[in-house]
């Protein structure tokens, strides 16, 4: 007899006897009685919960003043004038 005519080949899981499941829709051990459907390998591991990384804090863009150039030149120039009179 060929082995494919047996079914699907098994190793139980509880006690290590190999055995054929006969094509039979519920794979029992013939040696324990253990049913292979609730063996521990065959259950799919439980997916890994990926923790999502905090949010970076966004940095709040500094505000561009306009600094208008005639200003500090006129205030350069009264400096200079307070400081020539300041000479003796």
């Amino acid at each position: 007899m060929a082995a494919k005519d047996l079914g699907t080949k098994h190793s139980c899981f509880k006690c290590g006897t190999k055995f054929y499941d006969m094509k039979k829709p519920v794979p029992l051990c013939p040696k324990c009685g253990a049913d292979q459907r609730e063996s521990p390998a065959l259950k799919p591991p439980a997916p890994e919960r990926r923790v999502r990384a905090a949010a970076r804090p966004v940095e709040p863009e500094a505000e561009e003043v306009e600094v208008d150039t005639d200003d500090l030149e006129d205030d350069a120039e009264d400096v200079d004038e307070a400081a020539e009179d300041d000479e003796p």
